[in-house]
């Protein structure tokens, strides 16, 4: 099973509209989860439309700043936990990085959100940094940003996927490109920002 991960898309203040090659590198998810700061729910109608779309509601989602409350919508919550291929998937928007112990790490927002069930993979948004870490068995994913990357100007930024297929879940980032997507070694590459 892959999943397309997108992250603080920032519609429209960002700009207009979310790329195209985002849609284009989409096709063929089984689903599609955005881990929150949409601002518009036109985005999560849009990409609805390739594959079944799961949000968590980001903290600019919420009026702050002056922004538009988003709507209830059966697509939105706060945080979800997800039965995905046999695996238990976690969406939130934020989560404590960097870490700040003892009280917020990670490992303790995981427990905080899902006290009853330990999510397999957490997937989490708010900084704009794509990350892929574990923290105590869980594969914790944050696509970054596909329009504001690492908070800097508008421009071409990064998407995820996960991979379900397998007996254990892995994920991948890529870099947007004027062609379409590149994968890349985030942890080595230099980044053009």
């Amino acid at each position: 099973m892959k999943v397309g991960l997108i992250s603080d898309t920032h519609i429209p203040e960002a700009t207009n509209s979310l790329w195209p090659h985002v849609f284009e590198m989409f096709e063929g998810v089984e689903c599609i989860l955005h881990a929150g700061d949409i601002y518009d729910l036109s985005i999560i109608d849009a990409l609805h439309e390739i594959a079944p779309t799961y949000a968590a509601r980001g903290n600019g989602d919420d009026g702050a700043s002056g922004r538009n409350t988003q709507p209830d919508d059966d697509r939105l919550r706060d945080s979800w936990l997800l039965d995905l291929n046999g695996f238990k998937v976690g969406l939130t928007h934020y989560v404590p990085m960097p870490e700040m112990p003892p009280n917020l790490t990670v490992s303790n927002w995981i427990k905080r959100l899902y006290p009853d069930d330990q999510p397999d993979v957490l997937v989490y948004g708010d900084t704009h940094v794509e990350q892929i870490n574990h923290f105590d068995g869980v594969l914790c994913v944050n696509p970054g940003s596909p329009t504001l990357p690492h908070n800097l100007n508008t421009q071409l930024g990064t998407i995820g996927f996960l991979d379900l297929s397998e007996s254990k879940p892995t994920a991948s980032i890529h870099q947007l490109t004027e062609t379409g997507m590149m994968p890349f070694d985030w942890e080595n590459s230099r980044r053009p920002w």
